[in-house]
C-alpha cells in the first residue's frame, strides 16, 4: 500500500492536497475534569522522589517536548532507548508511544506513573493514595467521578492532553485560502513533499501519528541496539523495526528526531529519510525547500484553562 500511495503522489501531486487537513481550533472536552488533569500533570508529588512530574519531559511551554536525546525521570535515571515524543495533539494519533503500545491517552496516562525509568511509583494503587493524601484532589474527584481510581486519574490527564492542540499554523492557513500564509520556498518544499514521496507516510490532521511504517524500507537501519520496534509488543515478525509515523506538526520546535533522538537537525533528518524511507538522494537545495516547508508547520498554543 505504502508503495502505491508514493507512486501516485509522484506523478499526481495535487491528488494529495486532500490527504492533509487542518488541525481545529478546539474538539470537545470537559473542562472541569481537564483542570483537574492539569494540576496533576504539573505534580511532581506523583513520582517517587518527588521531583518529576508529567511536564518535565512533555513541557506545555516547549511544545511538549525537553528536547532531550533521553528524558531523565527519577533519581536521574535516562528514559533510554526511546526519545520523548511530543504530547501536542496526540489526540489524533491512531496509538500512544512509539511501538503502539498504548490504545488511548487513557492508557498512555497510566504508564509514566508506573514506569521505573520515568515517575516510579510501585502501581496504581499508589498512585490513588497519593491523590488520595490531596484534600483539593479528593473533594474535585469525588465531585467529578465519584471516587478516586487509577483509571480515573488517567482520564482526568487525558482530558488534559485532549487541550493540546496547535491550530493555525502558516500551513493550515494556507490550506484554507491564504496562500500568501506560507513562503515561495516552503511552497517549493511542500511540492518537493509530495512529489518524492513524503506524503506516503506523513499525512492527516497531525502529518503522522495515524499510521506504522518500518524504519528502513529501502535501506535496513541499525543504531546499534537490540531495540525491534512494535515487534516487541505484538511479537508479529512483520512488525520488525516498525514504529508509530511521528507527527509533523511544530517539527521545527521538537529536536531531536527520530524514535532514538539520534538526528540532532531537520536538513539532516530529511536527506536521512529520503535516503532510508524511500531510495533516493535529494540535492540540497530540494532538502532546504522541505525544511522551509516544515517550519511552516508550527502552530499556535493557547492555554484555555487559564
Amino acid at each position: 500500500m505504502k508503495f502505491f500511495i508514493v507512486l501516485i503522489c509522484s506523478f499526481f501531486p495535487l491528488l494529495a492536497l486532500e490527504m492533509i487537513t487542518p488541525i481545529p481550533d478546539s474538539i470537545p472536552y470537559n473542562k472541569e475534569k481537564a483542570l483537574l488533569g492539569k494540576k496533576l500533570y504539573m505534580d511532581t508529588s506523583l513520582s517517587k522522589d518527588k521531583k518529576v512530574s508529567c511536564n518535565t519531559c512533555h513541557d506545555i511551554a516547549n511544545f511538549g517536548v525537553d528536547n532531550k536525546i533521553f528524558s531523565t525521570g527519577i533519581n536521574g535515571i535516562l528514559d533510554e532507548p526511546f526519545h520523548t515524543p511530543t504530547n501536542f495533539n496526540a489526540v489524533f494519533n491512531l496509538s500512544q508511544f512509539w511501538r503502539g503500545n498504548a490504545k488511548d491517552l487513557q492508557e498512555q496516562a497510566k504508564s509514566p506513573l508506573t514506569n521505573p525509568k520515568e515517575m516510579g511509583l510501585k502501581d496504581g494503587n499508589e498512585a490513588v493514595e497519593i491523590v488520595k493524601s490531596n484534600a483539593y484532589y479528593e473533594k474535585e474527584f469525588q465531585r467529578l467521578y465519584g471516587e478516586v481510581t487509577f483509571d480515573n486519574i488517567a482520564d482526568a490527564l487525558a482530558e488534559f492532553q485532549k487541550t493540546l492542540l496547535t491550530p493555525n499554523s502558516p500551513f493550515d492557513r494556507y490550506l484554507k485560502g491564504d496562500k500568501n500564509a506560507i513562503s515561495e520556498q516552503a511552497k517549493r518544499g511542500y511540492n518537493a513533499f509530495l512529489s518524492n514521496g513524503c506524503i506516503a507516510c506523513h499525512q492527516g490532521q497531525n502529518i503522522g501519528g495515524n499510521m506504522y511504517q518500518k524504519m528502513g524500507v529501502f535501506v535496513p537501519y541499525d543504531n546499534g541496539t537490540n531495540w525491534q520496534g512494535r515487534y516487541e509488543i505484538t511479537k508479529d515478525p512483520n512488525d520488525k523495526f516498525v514504529v508509530k509515523v511521528p507527527s509533523l506538526r511544530n517539527i521545527s520546535k521538537t529536536a531531536p528526531y527520530f524514535h532514538d533522538g539520534s538526528m540532532p537537525t531537520l536538513d539532516a533528518c530529511v536527506q536521512f529519510m529520503a535516503y532510508y524511507q524511500l531510495g533516493k538522494f535529494l540535492e540540497q537545495n530540494v532538502v532546504d525547500d522541505i525544511v522551509a516547508f516544515l517550519n511552516s508547520l508550527t502552530g499556535e498554543y493557547h492555554d484555555s484553562l487559564k
